[in-house]
């Protein structure tokens, strides 16, 4: 048999072949047409979560299929892809053992899997954190938004993030129409060229996040029927759903006239066509919470350096949460916007800036993490001067952005207790174990923000034998909405009509006055139900001026419906509604 990965892959066939050589091809010796074929070879020993290709000679594009079935007799039904001259069926075995395959012209044969150190794909795991689906570890994602890069920029670039403890990095599959001219014709050196981007991320050991297309209506503009826009994401599935990927829908999804609409079809397409079902969410203006309940997303996306939003969504919605905060002016900036994204429960999935420094920063806060039970880790409130994150009982991380003095409640047990510099990762130990009930220091220094780490170490090791993953439940709280219960008020707009060319202010009022409401956190959405396309941001904090999406509304006069929901300094949601007439 003859490995040719170096001529589908103008990335070279050492490079490819790396690493057990992690791309196999089973070349079937075919006659034309595809029914005539004859002969066919066995692929090598493949390693667990590698792919392996298998390649028919073809002058046209076909329809063809390949049944596989796992040593546990699951089976996975594998599209083929056309790449110029051949179709391809690309397979990656989940587990050890011997797979039998059957092609759709009933041809059938047999490869043998070994075993591999790979972890496996990423899976949504604990409510708002993550695991890989082949040894079931938990997986700390640390993301960033690719920049658009020449390929000999690329490969250096992406090293020097793997260095950093990166292990996500997101790119878009489609980001000009030059990339696939028409549904039946994709530019196969461009993807000839992604596939060799894709596969050196996955040997650095780190995930594509696979955005389909830009924003601003280009995937419909381009593909305006359903059956075009099928066989193109069927397309996508077949050539790169074998690889360590997660799909990242549209960019922006606001930006499409039915972006609701729109990305339900494509989450169809990808729930019966993915066969290894890799995590689904969508790029985003603000958060793809609106997406939620339609069945077909388990991630949420929020793309807001304002923490309001994706503090409050952490507590509504039972999935994990990824973060495009923004790079920021600074490094310092980064490093408080990367640290206040934590403590709400999210991931970073964001801009970097272009510096060592902060690239620094992001593998500091990844160590950090590295360390502690991050995969159980929920926001804490009990605390005065920081924002915290806690297994309670067990592990209290507190930032504290603008030192001074601090005071966390916890767990009476005895704890070990050290300062962290987020800045360069040196720690300082406080000398005397805790062992009350209440933690009360000052930072260490006032020149900068510190992080205040409380934490049981000897029952975190004695965890990892007797609760490998999970030893709690997370329980998602019930918003209050009864007007007599909820402790603020909507005082503006005070009108009932509204107008989108000047729509106005927003006010919301405290009307109790109790511990809790001393620190109050808002979110607006507004929503006009008869234009499905589900709510949409509209301001964050107790006042401001409303930003109305333009086309949040097709028809005028609309019913606008504006939720307003808040979180006390104790973590507890209230939510209050009021409808206005919009017009123009």
């Amino acid at each position: 048999m003859k490995f040719c990965c170096g001529d589908l892959f103008p990335w070279g066939r050492q490079s490819l072949l790396y690493d057990n050589e992690r791309m196999c091809r089973l070349v079937l010796l075919a006659l034309f047409p595809f029914a005539t074929v004859h002969a066919q070879t066995t692929c090598p020993a493949t390693p667990t979560y590698s792919i392996c290709d298998i390649v028919f000679p073809a002058a046209a594009p076909l329809e063809l299929r390949g049944e596989f079935r796992s040593p546990s007799h699951h089976t996975y039904l594998i599209p083929a892809f056309w790449d110029g001259s051949k179709m391809i069926l690309r397979v990656t075995p989940t587990e050890p053992g011997a797979w039998d395959f059957r092609l759709s012209d009933g041809k059938q044969g047999q490869f043998t899997a070994t075993a591999s150190d790979s972890p496996g794909f990423i899976e949504a795991a604990n409510v708002h954190h993550f695991r890989y689906t082949g040894n079931r570890e938990p997986h700390l994602w640390m993301g960033q938004i690719l920049p658009s890069l020449e390929r000999a920029q690329f490969e250096a670039y992406v090293r020097q993030r793997a260095s950093q403890k990166f292990n996500h990095l997101r790119l878009t599959l489609l980001p000009s129409r030059e990339a696939f001219p028409d549904a039946d014709h994709p530019n196969t050196a461009w993807f000839a060229d992604l596939d060799s981007r894709i596969l050196l991320l996955n040997r650095l050991g780190i995930t594509a996040d696979l955005a389909i297309a830009p924003g601003d209506n280009a995937f419909t503009q381009w593909f305006p029927d359903h059956d075009q826009r099928e066989r193109v994401v069927r397309y996508l599935v077949a050539r790169y759903g074998a690889m360590n990927i997660t799909w990242q829908g549209l960019e922006n999804f606001e930006t499409y006239a039915k972006g609701r609409e729109l990305l339900q079809e494509i989450g169809g397409y990808l729930r019966t066509t993915d066969q290894y079902h890799h995590l689904q969410s969508c790029g985003t203006l603000a958060t793809s919470g609106p997406l939620f309940h339609d069945g077909w997303i388990n991630v949420l996306n929020f793309r807001s350096p304002d923490g309001q939003i994706g503090a409050i969504e952490h507590q509504i919605y039972p999935t994990p949460n990824l973060n495009d905060f923004g790079s920021g002016a600074a490094a310092s900036d980064f490093q408080y916007r990367l640290w206040s994204s934590g403590m709400d429960g999210q991931y970073p999935e964001t801009t970097v800036p272009e510096n060592a420094q902060a690239g620094n920063i992001a593998k500091i806060w990844y160590e950090f993490f590295a360390g502690t039970r991050h995969w159980e880790l929920e926001p804490f409130f009990d605390v005065e001067n920081g924002k915290g994150l806690a297994l309670e009982g067990i592990e209290y991380i507190i930032y504290i952005r603008t030192p001074g003095p601090v005071s966390v409640q916890v767990e009476k047990h005895s704890y070990d207790v050290e300062w962290f510099n987020p800045a360069t990762g040196e720690t300082l130990k406080v000398k005397k174990n805790l062992k009350d009930e209440t933690f009360s220091g000052e930072t260490p220094d006032n020149t900068h923000d510190w992080v205040l780490h409380i934490s049981r170490e000897g029952q975190k090791s004695s965890m990892l034998k007797s609760y490998k993953f999970e030893s709690r439940e997370v329980l998602m709280q019930e918003v209050e909405s009864n007007p007599a219960k909820v402790p603020f008020t909507i005082v503006q707009p005070s009108v009932d009509m509204l107008s989108l060319a000047s729509p106005g202010a927003y006010a919301a009022k405290v009307t109790k006055e109790t511990r809790g409401t001393r620190r109050m956190q808002y979110l607006w959405t507004g929503e006009v139900t008869a234009d499905e396309q589900s709510y949409r941001v509209i301001g964050t904090g107790a006042q401001g001026m409303l930003q109305i999406p333009v086309n949040i509304v097709s028809r005028f006069p609309a019913l606008l419906h504006v939720h307003v929901t808040a979180m006390n300094a104790n973590g507890k949601v209230y939510a209050l509604d009021r409808n206005y007439q919009l017009t123009k």
